[in-house]
């Protein structure tokens, strides 16, 4: 997980209805997110060759009031998945913005305990890729803290096509996380992200850490406005 710091107005403009922009010390991030899915189903349902497979997103953190109830959620920018199939029903089912496009991820460990972990996609003939370097056994974030931030929202939500938002839950148990060292986003970032996202990426993140992951559920969408 890679973590910049943006201007709200970068992201105000995708906002769905009914929700506001989440900020940790007063500060608005967008993250980029590479993980590994495995032994996924849907709807119950186990597809053959495409249980297990890579994703990276961008995202932003955003939060909706429910009767006295803070919801914490993320809005998607842009999600790749190496599968057409997968991308057309995660557009179909909730309009998330999936690109099916080539990737590859690896873990390296090291002798000497340091582990690398990459996942890369590939634009045109160059491939982009997020990398970090970890050491050592994760530990639980603390509470207050970026890591708790980042890894902490249980919701997401979803402008639809004629202007109004679905919101759908996402169940798991806390994660550990480690701090990395060397992480960094190279490539290629606007083909997949725009000028304006590639500008803000260009440095290097404010904070970056791994976590752990988890079994995760993600519960049938409901629209809101």
């Amino acid at each position: 997980m890679l973590n910049y710091e943006v201007e709200p107005r970068l992201l105000e403009p995708l906002l769905p209805s009914g929700v506001e922009l989440d900020r940790w010390d007063d500060r608005v991030y967008v993250s980029v997110v590479g993980f590994l899915f495995s032994e996924t189903r849907v709807l119950g349902v186990s597809v053959p060759w495409h249980r297990t497979f890579p994703e990276v997103n961008l995202r932003f953190y955003v939060r909706r009031h429910v009767a006295g109830e803070v919801r914490r959620g993320v809005v998607f920018i842009r999600e790749l998945v190496p599968r057409r199939a997968i991308a057309t029903v995660a557009r179909i089912m909730y309009n998330e913005p999936y690109v099916a496009i080539p990737m590859r991820h690896d873990i390296q460990r090291h002798k000497n305990g340091w582990i690398d972990r990459e996942y890369a996609w590939l634009n045109r003939t160059e491939w982009t890729q997020i990398q970090a370097r970890t050491r050592g056994d994760p530990r639980p974030s603390e509470p207050g803290s970026k890591e708790e931030f980042i890894t902490e929202h249980y919701w997401g939500y979803t402008r639809q096509r004629d202007g109004g938002t679905i919101e759908y839950r996402v169940e798991h148990p806390r994660w550990n996380v480690w701090r990395t060292r060397d992480a960094s986003l190279t490539g290629s970032v606007a083909l997949v992200y725009g000028a304006d996202f590639a500008d803000a990426l260009k440095f290097p993140p404010r904070s970056a850490f791994v976590a752990d992951g988890s079994h995760v559920t993600v519960l049938a969408p409901t629209r809101i406005r």
